[in-house]
């Protein structure tokens, strides 16, 4: 149907007759010679119906409308002085039409192509139309890029793609499963994989050595910007390994897929550990685009006169008072604004925000009344202030106060637009705790098959594992760890997270199994495709980037689903739908 695609198109091909094919992006009659702008996969290309030359193709052109399918054949000439556009790669030619073909016609469209203001919910209803702009082709074209280029990386560097299953057994990995029941068995239920993480490791003890997969995986849980129900991931694992040789791996890989799509990242990332990222960040997953670290003057506060900050310094263990340095804050933020920070970080559970303002004769603010001279000293040294900056202090409970002051940081990155963008900053946190307890019980903060340095402790929390996690602007790209090995230590790892031997045989009996023939010791990451590509892009939502993604209510807006299945079907499957009263 087509001899050439329109980008293909250019002045070498002046006086050529070709044939293309796509869809109409505009008409504009002027005068009686109707210009089309006729759109393939990437590219423009304006036909030219002039009645002079060819009265069958211009009568056909009459009937053309918006998002019309058309097959064009005509000569290519170059456009007249001044009327070349140079935002369009077939810019400086043109195509004077000989025959016009309405392959299909369209109806009114619900929203104009490219136009992101539309409703979202409108957009994915028909998101086959939305997928027609250049921005969604240049992103998808992106996204097989990388995809292809990260392929080539790992099978450059002697992995080998394997296919896990996706019908598999439900195990607890902190996310809800998403269940499919048997037919065959009855009142029994397959999973839909959280992550390969049980395949790939068995992989490894049937001495695969090293594996890879641009691996689905499925997550029932609440959803954000950058989460979805269904996501993929390149997914990696290696045998007789350690955490620097994964590293070393990743980073290669992360550098050719960056490379390959015309980006320069360095070879290298920076390192930071868990417990350094939380404590001048609040966050394990710190944006580096800018500065604005945390600083602990809890030392300072207890010797303070004020008995809320002096109480809160007496345990330094449980407690933090951080303050967080603003340069030349004094001359950007109004009053106004210095009382809604207040009111910011109330909402994530502070009891309130402090403040000093470094003036030309010394510091200024409502608490500076409860320091000596000398403490007042201490904290402009460690704050490093300047006449102009501002300081902020958040006191509390540890996690508490770092949570809520590591937003208060973005929020205020955020508000200063400080924050550089078409750039990439890269970080791994490595060091991560292997428990964390949450109403007494004791879970995993990764998940329960990840090595831990040692399991002598005094505190259960203080225990270190080998994990790591990549971070890119702010954002957890992926991450990894080096796995137990050994079925002793699983057995003891799942003793400590207190699962007991029968559930633990019920649930990773498989697993444990193998561990008991022969597995090498061994490693891997697993890299969020979608959130890769979205950062990529430069776009805020993931769904961007997914060619039919579901809404923050896990629904797909252009087939309905989930929907309800028929009586019939649940009969087979030995289910049957209990109806919630409301009272």
């Amino acid at each position: 149907m087509r001899t050439h695609y329109c980008a293909q198109i250019n002045e070498q091909h002046i006086g050529e007759v070709i044939t293309v094919a796509g869809w109409v992006a505009s008409r504009r009659d002027h005068g009686g010679v109707i210009f089309i702008d006729l759109r393939d996969k990437d590219q423009v290309l304006q036909l030219v119906c002039d009645p002079t030359d060819n009265t069958a193709a211009h009568k056909v052109a009459e009937e053309v409308r918006d998002q019309f399918v058309l097959i064009a054949t005509g000569r290519i000439r170059a456009r007249g002085e001044g009327l070349e556009n140079p935002n369009l790669k077939t810019g400086k030619v043109e195509m004077v039409v000989d025959k016009l073909v309405i392959e299909n016609r369209s109806k009114p469209m619900p929203f104009e192509i490219g136009d992101e203001k539309v409703n979202e919910e409108i957009r994915l209803k028909h998101r086959y139309l939305e997928l027609r702009s250049q921005r969604s082709y240049d992103i998808f074209k992106l996204r097989s890029k990388a995809t292809i280029a990260a392929r080539n990386a790992l099978d450059s560097l002697g992995f080998l793609e394997v296919e896990t299953p996706i019908l598999t057994k439900s195990t607890p990995e902190g996310a809800r499963d998403y269940l499919v029941p048997s037919r065959v068995h009855h009142g029994e239920f397959y999973a839909l994989p959280q992550s390969p993480q049980l395949f790939k490791q068995l992989l490894m003890v049937s001495g695969f050595d090293r594996y890879f997969q641009i691996a689905k995986c499925f997550r029932d849980e609440d959803l954000r910007a950058d989460r979805q129900p269904e996501f993929t991931q390149i997914d990696v694992e290696m045998s007789f390994c350690d955490q620097e040789d994964v590293i070393k791996v990743a980073e290669t890989l992360i550098h050719d897929v960056f490379t390959k799509c015309g980006f320069e990242i360095p070879t290298t990332f920076k390192r930071m550990s868990y417990n350094e990222a939380m404590e001048k960040y609040g966050s394990d997953k710190p944006d580096m685009r800018y500065d604005l670290a945390m600083v602990d003057v809890i030392d300072i506060f207890e010797r303070c006169d004020n008995e809320i900050f002096s109480n809160i310094a007496k345990t330094p263990k449980k407690n933090r008072i951080k303050a967080l340095k603003v340069p030349n804050g004094d001359n950007i933020f109004s009053k106004r604004q210095m009382k809604g920070f207040e009111d910011y970080v109330r909402k994530f559970g502070a009891q309130g925000l402090g403040y000093f303002q470094m003036k030309e004769d010394g510091l200024k603010g409502p608490l500076i009344k409860f320091f000596s001279e000398e403490d007042i000293q201490m904290i402009i040294d460690r704050c490093e202030l300047q006449v102009g900056d501002v300081v902020f202090f958040g006191a509390g409970e540890k996690k508490l106060v770092l949570d809520y002051m590591g937003r208060f940081r973005i929020f205020l990155a955020q508000t200063m637009e400080i924050i550089p963008q078409d750039t990439f900053e890269f970080l791994w946190v490595v060091d991560f705790p292997m428990f964390e307890v949450e109403d007494g019980r004791v879970k995993a903060l990764h998940h329960p098959f990840t090595q831990p340095k040692t399991l002598d402790y005094e505190d259960i929390e203080d225990i270190e594992s080998i994990a790591y996690d990549i971070v890119l602007n702010g954002t957890e790209l992926g991450g990894g760890s080096i796995r137990i090995h050994k079925e002793a230590m699983q057995a003891e790892i799942f003793k400590l997270l207190g699962i007991g031997e029968e559930e633990a045989q019920e649930k990773f009996g498989f697993l444990l199994d193998a561990l008991k023939y022969g597995a090498p010791p061994h490693g891997g990451f697993a890299i969020g495709l979608d959130r890769l590509i979205m950062l990529m892009a430069g776009t805020d939502s993931i769904r961007d980037v997914i060619a039919f993604p579901k809404t923050q209510r896990a629904q797909c807006l252009l087939t309905q689903a989930p929907s309800e299945v028929d009586a019939e079907q649940l009969k087979e499957l030995n289910i049957r739908i209990r109806q919630t009263v409301t009272q």
